[in-house]
């Protein structure tokens, strides 16, 4: 897409905006995907603590909420969420 100046546009189905994925359509698929991905990064980087006998599960429980969760989590107030995508973050 021209915008004049010699500015050049390029049309996308959907970008990254503030760590969120948006998408042409307005659903959250793309948002709960990328959401769903980071979680998994961050389940990956914390599974010594979490698997590590040694420190009590209460403990690792609450690890487990303030770091994974709230990293899959963090923006989801504004998502246009479906069934589907309840279904894919649980």
């Amino acid at each position: 897409m021209d915008i004049g100046a010699s500015a050049m546009l390029a049309l996308v189905y959907k970008f990254c905006y503030l760590g969120g994925m948006l998408s042409v359509d307005g659903d959250a698929d793309a948002a709960v995907e990328t959401s769903i991905r980071i979680g998994w990064n961050k389940f990956r980087q914390l599974v010594p603590l979490l698997t590590n006998k040694d420190v009590p599960l209460i403990m690792r429980g609450r690890l487990y909420s303030s770091c994974v969760r709230s990293s899959m989590l963090h923006g989801s107030e504004t998502w246009p969420v479906r069934k589907e995508n309840v279904m894919a973050l649980q």
